[in-house]
């Protein structure tokens, strides 16, 4: 059973953001098609240790952010770094750092979630003896891993999209609305399974619509308009000085 965390408001890692280890660098970066600019010379920082939250509405640009991060589009313009590795001269080794949850995985229904872990992991490389267990554990499916996916959940079936991304142990996690479409018991688990996974060392970039998700589990964020970053910081001290409620209403009133 996942423990219930204790804070009011997530804690940032120690140490000031000078003295802490960048592992996503990200300066100007821009992506246009055509005459339409989908992410518009996006600046931004992730440390190690982080739970960042990239929150904006709909619409925002996030998921296109998260898709030039990891190679899946070209850039129009900037760079991007992660863990020091330039991913447009290597992608594979700045990649090799990475666990990505972008859209659910196409997941075998008439496997077990052990089995699609085994064989959908197997494919960037061979996994550990014990590794599968070791995920499952991880993500709270130790007692449902040999049960067969279609009987899943939707909030296990997410729990186990989030476990695919850890079978190759990568230190950053890359996250796009890990909670969506759940019920609230289900959204709850899933924010205590991000939250130990970072007790345990993960570095996690959360792409959410949900202020609250934000507002719980994230220690830094960056809101999104129009695929601009409107404002990037701590979350404890925006929420303190009431910016991070105020300016995602004037969002949301924007786009509804």
């Amino acid at each position: 059973m996942l423990m219930p965390h204790s804070s009011e408001y997530p804690v940032t890692p120690a140490g000031t953001e000078t003295n802490r280890v960048p592992v996503i660098q990200v300066r100007g970066l821009t992506k246009s098609y055509g005459s339409t600019i989908v992410v518009d010379h996006v600046n931004l920082t992730v440390y190690q240790g982080d739970i960042y939250g990239l929150l904006g509405p709909n619409g925002a640009g996030k998921t296109t952010l998260i898709a030039l991060l990891l190679g899946l589009i070209r850039p129009s313009a900037g760079e991007w770094h992660i863990c020091n590795h330039d991913p447009r001269r290597n992608l594979q080794a700045a990649l090799r750092h990475v666990g990505a949850m972008i859209e659910a995985p196409a997941f075998y229904p008439h496997l077990t979630g052990a089995e699609n872990l085994h064989v959908l992991g197997g494919i960037r490389g061979p996994l550990p003896s014990g590794k599968i267990d070791d995920v499952l554990r991880q993500v709270g499916l130790q007692d449902r891993g040999r049960d067969r996916y279609r009987t899943y959940s939707l909030g296990m079936k997410q729990r186990l999209a989030i476990g695919l991304t850890l079978v190759h142990d990568p230190a950053i996690l890359i996250l796009d609305e890990p909670t969506n479409g759940i019920d609230p018991q289900g959204r709850v688990e899933i924010r205590e399974l991000l939250r130990t996974l970072s007790q345990a060392g993960k570095t996690i970039v959360l792409c959410s619509h949900l202020l609250a998700e934000v507002e719980q589990i994230c220690t830094r964020a960056a809101i999104l308009r129009r695929g601009r970053v409107v404002i990037e910081s701590n979350v404890r001290d925006l929420v303190g000085q009431g910016n991070l409620e105020l300016t995602f209403l004037e969002l949301t009133k924007e786009v509804s």
